[in-house]
């Protein structure tokens, strides 16, 4: 055996032993997730949000929302927000310097006028042109932040400026959230007595080909393109397996940016969102965690399994590939800069056991992918692939996926059972077995083009996400 012959079967062995470890962490984690799930289920399926509702010590909380240049949807975005059933909130639209017509449209729907509220500057941000709050007695709950742009980041810091609130609701302007959604995400804050929870997370849905009237989700539809299909598993497995399972472990590394509960006396403390990442809402998470642990505080980061927003998703593999090439560049930027935790035991589980699976299995998998298919071209050019063992291992990873699939379209029905059309089940279960062949190979192609990005371009834009505005389509 030449030199050449043992480099490959040596990569063969580690490709197929780093495989056999990734499935077992995957099988673990849908374990400990589908427990987690339906303890949950099961202990808060008769809770009555009402009391939560109408509670005079309810917690206060605000929803800021960052917008630019959503012209088109705002004023329906902006009543979505509004329209959720809690005692004790306000929401914040920071207009992060849109060149379109969003401000004058806000000012007129909602009868702005600008006011002098003191500001509590703990972050620097842009600077603020003004504050607006509602003449009409119905928004009372509504205040309008009209800055300079400065990014998603920039705005988010300026809300959390501006709030008073004890806890912070950060979102997508243009999702749409189910009206207990508050009361349903307070509830970890509440119930936990022996540590402080810093932030929680809920299940974000896809909403593309819902149909959405006034700010609520009227109907719940399954996309036609396989890309947007696709995505709704890949949140499944993200969501209820994935996230519900390392909350349970304490090891969760994630809150999605797009709908996250946070406690902002610790944001504050922690120092608020980077403006250099644009990965903020995973960096935010790990800075918190971060603090906590060697201000030597107990904590938790929880995450809930009911489905409390609705988002649009990529429709295109344009967007789609820039969205996640954004997320590759956000994850590297996030375990660069927080590498002094990885494998450190000061650090506990988030040192030992989140970063080491984030490194080795979310930042690390594409690359190792992309190199076991460049392998299989070298082999196959040079006539020396076992083309049996090949197509097995092959058949292997692809029934898992689908198995794993399988689990979180199991859990989705058996629990919360958004996708109540006829035949919405088995069109799940049939782009399961179509999402690794058609969908997986374009996940995989967008992280190897973020790290060319991010090492070679040295791209540092956030990207944008071009959207069509929920309800518009089916």
């Amino acid at each position: 055996m030449n030199i050449i012959d043992t480099v490959f079967y040596c990569f063969q062995y580690l490709l197929f032993v780093y495989a056999s470890v990734i499935i077992i962490s995957y099988v673990v984690l849908a374990v400990v997730a589908v427990i987690e799930c339906f303890e949950y289920y099961k202990k808060n399926e008769v809770v009555n949000y009402k009391n939560v509702l109408s509670s005079p010590f309810s917690p206060s909380i605000s929803i800021i929302a960052p917008s630019y240049n959503e012209e088109l949807n705002i004023v329906e975005n902006v009543r979505s927000l509004l329209s959720n059933h809690y005692s004790n909130y306000d929401v914040i639209i920071v207009n992060d310097g849109s060149k379109d017509n969003s401000m004058s449209k806000l000012i007129d729907v909602y009868a702005l006028k600008k006011v002098d509220i003191l500001i509590d500057t703990q972050i620097e941000t842009k600077t603020i042109r003004g504050i607006y709050k509602s003449t009409n007695r119905s928004y009372e709950k509504l205040i309008i932040v009209d800055k300079e742009n400065g990014g998603k980041s920039d705005a988010l810091n300026a809300g959390l400026n501006v709030s008073t609130s004890q806890y912070v609701l950060c979102v997508d302007v243009d999702c749409v959230l189910v009206e207990d959604s508050l009361q349903k995400i307070i509830k970890p804050f509440l119930e936990s007595t022996d540590r402080r929870v810093i932030a929680t997370g809920g299940v974000i849905r896809i909403g593309n080909a819902c149909q959405i009237k006034g700010g609520e989700v009227m109907e719940v539809n399954l996309p036609k393109k396989l890309i947007e299909r696709a995505q709704i598993l890949e949140y499944f497995r993200s969501f209820l397996l994935g996230r519900m399972a390392w909350s349970r472990l304490d090891g969760l590394l994630v809150i999605s940016g797009a709908f996250g509960l946070f406690d902002r006396e610790i944001v504050m403390a922690a120092g608020a969102y980077d403006t250099k990442t644009v990965g903020e809402d995973m960096e935010l998470i790990v800075r918190m965690r971060r603090y906590m642990r060697e201000q030597k505080l107990r904590y938790r980061v929880s995450f809930i399994p009911d489905p409390l927003c609705w988002t649009e998703a990529p429709d295109n593999h344009k967007i789609f590939i820039s969205q996640r090439n954004r997320w590759t560049r956000g994850t590297i930027e996030t375990l660069k800069k927080h590498r002094k935790i990885g494998f450190n035991p000061s650090y506990g589980s988030l040192g030992l056991v989140s970063y080491p699976y984030w490194l080795f299995f979310e930042r690390l998998a594409p690359l190792i992918e992309f190199m076991g298919v460049i392998v299989v071209i070298v082999l196959a050019f040079l006539g020396n692939i076992s083309w049996a063992y090949f197509w097995i291992f092959s058949l292997l990873i692809l029934l898992f996926s689908v198995l794993l699939s399988s689990v979180a379209i199991l859990a989705e029905e058996l629990t919360y059972h958004q996708y109540k059309n006829k035949g919405d089940g088995l069109h799940l279960v049939l782009t399961a077995f179509l999402e690794p062949l058609f969908f997986h190979p374009v996940v995989v192609y967008a992280a190897i083009r973020g790290n060319w990005d991010y090492y070679l371009v040295k791209n540092k834009h956030w990207g944008r996400m071009e959207r069509k505005g929920l309800g518009q389509k089916k």
